[in-house]
């Protein structure tokens, strides 16, 4: 009976430590061992949800674990973008969002800190944005339509694609800078304000060079931001070209991981980004868009960022905008 007794403790005791071995096995897998899953903070069709479904697909490719995108859209972005920063720190709960994320620090009271709460990964693409005034007025560089403006005091208007995003805050830059009194006029996205400038409505707004491609050889093109020229505008000059400071910043998109994520799983899915978007197929769908593919690494990224927030900052600061 004692023999008996001995022998079943024994393998009890051999199955546990099988058990445990096998969770622990599990548990040391290399990552990724389970579904992943973009988070994309607006609505579906747009570019942000184009681009993270693009990624979303090699990745899945690649690694041979699902990725899905998820949009969780509302209240500007910052649902979403609460969702990962509040979420499990595993890497298999991914923030996919654009600037707005460091725009909006000086302008609303957000319940994370974009700068802190979040590790960058990389910029899936940038987007610069082009000074556009209507066809129709009697001016044909940014000089000329500065002059025009000074001299018709009340009567001229700058559009945006809504109350704290880029191109209203570039508008305001352009106001602060020139001493210019364009007024102010949102809309809800970017194809009423193309139409209204279409149609004579407004004398010149700030578009996104992606979603406005199409439509700028309609426009008369004053300058863009960044550092460099277009390669498909090489006649439109930058505005710092032109005297103007502070508009090295462009739009992006980028990918995010909670900031409490482990380092190898930081790296390794950067790593991933960088090689999917050095894909000459990848690329040639980015710049299709009137985009700039990114790809660079964490610590390029989270520069980037922090310049940017420094400077939106300021703009909002000196031009005195509010979102009230």
């Amino acid at each position: 009976m004692k023999k008996t007794f001995i022998r079943r403790m024994a393998l009890a005791t051999l199955s546990s430590l099988a058990l445990l071995g096998a969770g622990a096995a599990h548990a040391q897998a290399p990552y990724p061992n389970q579904p992943i899953k973009f988070i994309v903070p607006y609505p579906a069709g747009g570019a942000t949800d184009a681009l993270a479904r693009m990624v979303a697909q090699k990745m899945q490719d690649s690694w041979q674990q699902s990725v899905v995108v998820e949009n969780k859209s509302g209240a500007g972005g910052t649902i979403g973008a609460n969702q990962v920063a509040k979420g499990p720190a595993d890497g298999y709960t991914v923030l996919f969002s654009i600037v707005a994320l460091v725009q909006q620090i000086p302008l609303m009271k957000l319940p994370y800190d974009p700068l802190k709460d979040f590790a960058p990964i990389s910029r899936v693409a940038i987007s610069p944005s082009v000074l556009a005034a209507a066809p129709n007025l009697p001016i044909n560089t940014l000089p000329e339509f500065i002059k025009m403006v000074k001299a018709e005091p009340g009567k001229h208007s700058i559009g945006s694609y809504g109350p704290g995003t880029s191109a209203h805050l570039q508008g305001a830059l352009l106001n602060t800078q020139t001493g210019l009194d364009l007024m102010h006029v949102p809309y809800q996205g970017g194809a009423p304000l193309v139409t209204a400038m279409m149609g004579g409505q407004l004398s010149s707004a700030f578009l996104d060079a992606g979603s406005s491609k199409q439509h700028l050889p309609k426009f008369k093109l004053l300058g863009v931001t960044g550092t460099e020229r277009l390669s498909w505008l090489p006649n439109v000059p930058t505005l710092k070209e032109q005297g103007l400071n502070s508009y090295e910043p462009m739009g992006w998109f980028g990918l995010f991981l909670p900031v409490a994520t482990p380092k190898p799983v930081v790296d390794k899915f950067s790593a991933e980004t960088q090689r999917i978007l050095k894909l000459p197929e990848v690329r040639e769908k980015i710049e299709a868009m009137g985009l700039i593919p990114g790809g660079e690494t964490t610590e390029s990224f989270a520069k980037v960022m922090k310049s940017d927030a420094e400077i939106y900052a300021r703009i909002v600061r000196d031009a005195k905008i509010t979102l009230n």
